[in-house]
């Protein structure tokens, strides 16, 4: 029996303010209220800005001296960035992970199962999760501490997100894409750290499209 997932206070602030965002509560340039956001919570100011902090390291906010701080207006080309670095991690973590994927993908099966639901209810923020969750289980098979804490940095999760929602991101069929891979782990497919590779590049956004 897998033992539920417990997140710090931090976490659940953080992904407090970035639905807030991925949502539309907070808009572009619209400036985040540490104060608020801890009375809202009825928290502490001090994890609201420990949240805040990480989330401008993965540039979904920015601050500015007198300012405070503001939601960035992110571009298509902004989003973009991370999907390189994120293909050429993922490549690498699929060959390391090839032996133990081919003789067991029951890590993966159930994000699939998951997203063939998800597809056919449209259901965006179902979409996002399992795809993550999907990618996050290959990357962890890999069995690299090192490749995991990097790619966990990219913060997938709310680049993904916004990928979807701002920009209309949208692959053809979200499970049938991803069970094609668990189907290349399970051949034994020579060339699947490019397919891995190839598959990651395909779900980025187009620069040109901007968040509406």
């Amino acid at each position: 029996m897998t033992a539920p997932v417990v997140h710090s206070l931090r976490e659940q602030i953080r992904e407090h303010i970035v639905e807030g965002i991925v949502s539309g509560r907070w808009k572009p340039g619209e400036r985040i209220v540490e104060r608020r956001i801890a009375t809202e919570l009825e928290v502490s100011q001090t994890p609201v800005r420990e949240a805040l902090r990480e989330l401008e390291s993965l540039r979904l906010i920015e601050s500015a001296p007198n300012k405070g701080v503001r939601v960035r207006n992110l571009t298509a080309a902004d989003l973009e960035e991370s999907y390189p670095v994120r293909a050429g991690l993922e490549a690498i973590a699929a060959e390391l992970a090839a032996e133990r994927l081919a003789a067991d993908c029951t890590s993966l099966e159930p994000h699939v199962t998951a997203l063939y639901e998800a597809d056919r209810k449209a259901d965006g923020t179902g979409q996002v999760r399992h795809t993550v969750a999907f990618h996050r289980e290959l990357v962890r098979a890999a069995g690299n501490s090192v490749l995991l804490h990097t790619w966990e940095g990219l913060g997938i999760e709310v680049f993904t997100a916004l990928s979807i929602r701002w920009l209309g991101t949208v692959q053809q069929s979200y499970a049938e894409e991803h069970e094609a891979l668990v189907e290349a782990f399970r051949r034994r497919d020579p060339l699947i750290a490019e397919l891995v590779k190839a598959h990651v590049l395909g779900c980025a956004p187009r620069t040109g499209s901007e968040p509406s």
